[in-house]
């Protein structure tokens, strides 16, 4: 709190001015900066401290097999040498060296970059294999997408390849633009106080003024230029910004990164959690005609209940909307999800009936099929229904509805794997529903009633932009 150069020059004069006795000068100025750093420490004190409580609420955890059993162990407690399982959602708590693996996908974006998750297998790899290629190592802070899998801690701690960019981190951060500007604002009062000083100081010795005089009115000069009050107006002006974004639920770590905030043109983020509320809810299940069907729902809920992969949001969304009757139905094998395929499927014996129930995104879904299947039970080669499909899924889009597919097929084996997700019947549609938040809708409709133009982009998304359109009245 003490490095800018306008404080340093503040306890400079409040030195020199207690060096020749006035001490009152020198107390307000003590005060002045004093007030100012305690009032910038205290608030980061207490962003820290909040952020250090939020994650002593969330206790990570690992299974590590131990003395014959498979025990949850808290990640700080986890060695090298321990055995630990792995299925979607879990944390690596640990450096590791993969020994087997289902289907195993992990995002690796904190350490690469890579947006989509990388497969990862037991076996070898080159010594100076790049980060990305050892597919048979996990690496800490990296998580578990899909699949399942075995692995044995090799490194801990700072010894991982987390902890080393962990360390790095610890250094002080970059200077930002208004720390900066302090900075170059200060260095330049610094400069120009002491010209004049030095200035006025020379020009009353050749005038033969008393040496002593001539020093102290130099002094009081500097005093008078170096604004006493600046640091203060900023740390207040910073914390109460800091104070508003706490009461929007935002923790402020680094005082100086409100004046950052405060001048941003644009803010891009990613739509996840910020402009949907995220809570998915089944709006209905339809065939391809477009009629609602049960037939339909009871598949999507045998796929959802029965799947045992990373817990999402669509499957508890299936599984609170209907209330199958699953007596009778036995899980035999699943395929997880992964961001390739954009499919789940799941092996069941269903009334001595061994079926593999497909979900996932539509496009996906219908490059696994060959044929539809109607209303009443019969069914017709894909290419027959192709243009109906395109219309309902098209309606249901512009509606701002989030949808998705559903197949089937029958199978003669307990045991299946990706490349069995082939010459399926499309069953039908799974319509689902994540509205805008309300803060959201009505920012877009204030920005709409200004006059401020719209360019919409869909894609995997193309839901969130339908919401958007029908605000606006677009197309």
């Amino acid at each position: 709190q003490f490095r800018s150069p306008v404080v340093l020059i503040l306890l400079f004069a409040a030195a020199v001015a207690a060096a020749v006795g006035d001490r009152t000068t020198a107390a307000i100025i003590a005060v002045i900066v004093l007030v100012s750093a305690s009032l910038s420490f205290w608030q980061e004190w207490g962003a820290t401290n909040a952020v250090e409580e939020l994650l002593a609420t969330v206790r990570l955890t690992a299974r590590v097999r131990r003395s014959g059993e498979t025990v949850p162990v808290p990640f700080e407690a986890v060695v090298p040498g321990d055995v630990v399982e792995l299925s979607a959602g879990d944390m690596l708590p640990g450096d590791c060296r993969l020994v087997e693996s289902t289907d195993l996908h992990v995002n690796e974006a904190a350490l690469t970059g890579e947006t989509f998750p990388v497969e990862k297998r037991p076996g070898a790899v080159p010594a100076g294999a790049s980060l990305s290629g050892r597919v048979n190592a996990l690496f800490m802070g990296t998580n578990v997408v899909s699949g399942t899998g075995v692995a044995v801690v090799v490194r801990t701690g700072r010894e991982t390849e987390f902890g080393a960019i962990a360390e790095r981190l610890r250094s002080r951060p970059p200077e930002i633009e208004f720390e900066r500007g302090v900075r170059r604002f200060g260095t330049l009062l610094g400069e120009v106080t002491l010209l004049l000083v030095i200035a006025i100081f020379a020009i009353n010795v050749y005038f033969a003024r008393p040496v002593l005089d001539s020093f102290l009115f130099a002094l009081a000069l500097a005093v008078g230029l170096t604004p006493q009050l600046l640091p203060v107006i900023v740390s207040v002006n910073l914390a109460r910004g800091a104070k508003r974004m706490a009461e929007e639920h935002v923790v402020v770590k680094r005082l100086s990164s409100i004046e950052n905030f405060g001048s941003m043109d644009v803010l891009c983020s990613d739509k996840t959690g910020t402009i949907t509320e995220g809570d998915v809810t089944l709006r209905a299940t339809y065939d391809v005609d477009g009629e609602r069907s049960e037939r339909v729902l009871r598949d999507a809920y045998l796929n959802a209940v029965f799947e045992s992969g990373f817990e999402n949001p669509i499957d508890g969304a299936i599984r609170a909307a209907a209330s199958v009757d699953v007596e009778g139905v036995r899980k035999l094998d699943e395929v997880p999800y992964d961001f390739t395929r954009k499919r789940l499927s799941v092996l069941v014996d269903d009334g001595g009936q061994r079926r593999l129930v497909t979900k996932g995104a539509l496009e996906n879904v219908l490059a696994a099929c060959t044929r539809v299947e109607l209303a009443d039970g019969s069914t017709l080669p894909l290419e027959d229904a192709e243009g109906r499909i395109g219309h309902h899924y098209e309606a249901f889009g512009n509606e701002g509805y989030r949808t998705l597919g559903v197949a089937h097929r029958t199978v003669s084996t307990d045991r299946v794997s990706a490349a069995d997700e082939r010459e399926m019947t499309f069953a039908g549609f799974l319509v689902l529903e994540d509205p805008l938040k309300p803060d959201v809708d009505a920012t877009i409709r204030e920005l709409a009633a200004r006059g401020v133009s719209f360019r919409m982009v869909t894609g995997d998304n193309r839901h969130v932009a339908a919401h958007v359109a029908r605000r606006v009245g677009l197309e």
